[in-house]
């Protein structure tokens, strides 16, 4: 994916989200064609000439200082997780690096994966692939090892699985988070082929990818709640906790829990009642 366009157009949007009243420019006057800050409000509330942002916007600026950046951050009003994809995309750096080989699933997380038995969890790494789970989030979630290794992804999961709409009540708020999710990755590397792959594949497929994706939302993996429509134990409302590896920023470790003594925890535990502990789920050491 082109670096530059996709900075064009996420300074679009957050532009076009952004009423005069918001950004404190109401002093501004004149009649407005587009919606949302003008190139010239933006440059001057974040201190710098219209020329310059209006390069940066474009693509065209180089060496933008991470004090810009900030400053049209705070512009923009944008929360850390765009505040970071700005800068990933502004700025060079490791991370925008074509990823060169596969990623691994060291021993530590594989042995707390295989740890959770009461606890549905599964390992997300680039692009949102799926590189492990155990064998609630298996019973919860999808029946990850009957999946071939190039379709255990969330993202085709969500879009291109008429199931998903059963499992997930609330399958627009996973939809606008699971491509949030993705965009940010996109932003940490826009040069990964098979990250392009995967986009046009959900763009040729998904009407509803295509217009969530051209929103550029974009959200870090962190905590929240999602609710379940299971087959066998009815609905779940559970809490979900990201733990990111402390060697591979790019691996994640989702963990799904409820409060003790709830329908959902009665209700996680009769799913657990499922599982084959005698049999654990064992991670592929590489995908």
């Amino acid at each position: 994916m082109d670096r530059a366009q996709q900075l064009t157009e996420f300074l679009q949007t957050r532009r076009a989200r952004l009423s005069p009243d918001e950004a404190g420019a109401t002093t501004f006057g004149g009649r407005r064609r587009v919606p949302g800050l003008r190139r010239e409000e933006l440059a001057l509330l974040a201190g710098v000439s219209v020329d310059y942002y209006t390069r940066l916007e474009q693509g065209r600026a180089r060496n933008v200082s991470a004090d810009v950046l900030d400053a049209v951050a705070r512009a923009l009003r944008l929360d850390p997780d765009e505040t970071a994809h700005l800068h990933n995309l502004a700025q060079p750096g490791a991370t925008r690096k074509r990823p060169s080989r596969p990623q691994q699933v060291g021993p530590e997380m594989r042995q707390a994966l295989e740890a959770l038995t009461t606890a549905p969890a599964y390992l997300i790494g680039r692009r949102l692939d799926v590189l492990g789970w155990n064998e609630l989030a298996r019973l919860l979630v999808a029946d990850f090892p009957a999946l071939p290794a190039a379709e255990r992804n969330m993202a085709r999961l969500v879009f291109l699985d008429d199931a998903a709409r059963d499992l997930y009540p609330d399958w627009e708020s996973k939809a606008r988070d699971t491509v949030a999710n993705l965009r940010f990755d996109a932003g940490r590397h826009p040069d990964d082929p098979l990250l392009a792959a995967l986009v046009g594949e959900l763009s040729l497929h998904s009407a509803d990818f295509r217009r969530l994706w051209a929103g550029h939302a974009v959200r870090g993996k962190t905590r929240g709640r999602k609710r379940f429509a299971h087959p066998l134990v009815g609905e779940l409302a559970l809490d979900y906790v990201a733990m990111r590896a402390p060697d591979d920023p790019d691996l994640t470790m989702m963990i799904y829990s409820a409060p003790a003594g709830s329908d959902t925890a009665t209700a996680l535990q009769l799913l657990a009642g499922l599982a084959a502990p005698a049999d654990p789920r064992t991670l592929p050491s590489r995908t």
